[in-house]
């Protein structure tokens, strides 16, 4: 069985006058942390949050529905309390993972929840569910719930 010429192998390419590509000197940019979008198939929909944990097996993200996006906003900006939820989706579900990047003019949904809320959205995602404004400093007024829907 030939693979084809686009398919993606685990092999590096090498092109003649460039250096050999050391993997573990490039950087991978969906590392636990990471703000991304995943795009979910069987049922459709898509999912934003922070990357937990990235494995063969599937995702783990800490986040919310991409469709009450803008419910999430408006609920933390108001101080009410808000859990993300703790998510795992296994990899046959994940159609396609992108990171949450500015596209041009059009600000990253981090970036409208940061301009929103005023706080960063890495900290609100954390586990712990405590907000902090982007100086860094802690938000007294962001309080976990300690009911999971």
């Amino acid at each position: 069985m030939q693979a084809c010429p686009g398919d993606n192998l685990p092999m590096g390419k090498s092109v003649p006058g460039e250096a050999p590509r050391d993997s573990s000197s490039q950087s991978e940019p969906f590392l636990p942390g990471a703000l991304v979008i995943a795009t979910l198939c069987n049922p459709r929909e898509k999912f934003w949050g922070m990357i937990l944990a990235l494995a063969a097996e599937g995702l783990s993200l800490s986040g919310a529905e991409l469709a009450s996006f803008e419910d999430l906003t408006l609920m933390v900006r108001d101080g009410e309390p808000f859990t993300p939820a703790v998510v795992f989706f296994p990899m046959h579900r994940i159609e396609r993972l992108e990171l949450d990047l500015a596209d041009g003019n059009l600000p990253s949904l981090s970036q409208r929840f940061l301009t929103k809320t005023g706080l960063l959205p890495s900290a609100v995602l954390a586990s712990q569910g405590r907000g902090m404004t982007a100086d860094g400093a802690s938000d007294p007024t962001m309080h976990a719930s300690k009911e999971r829907a």
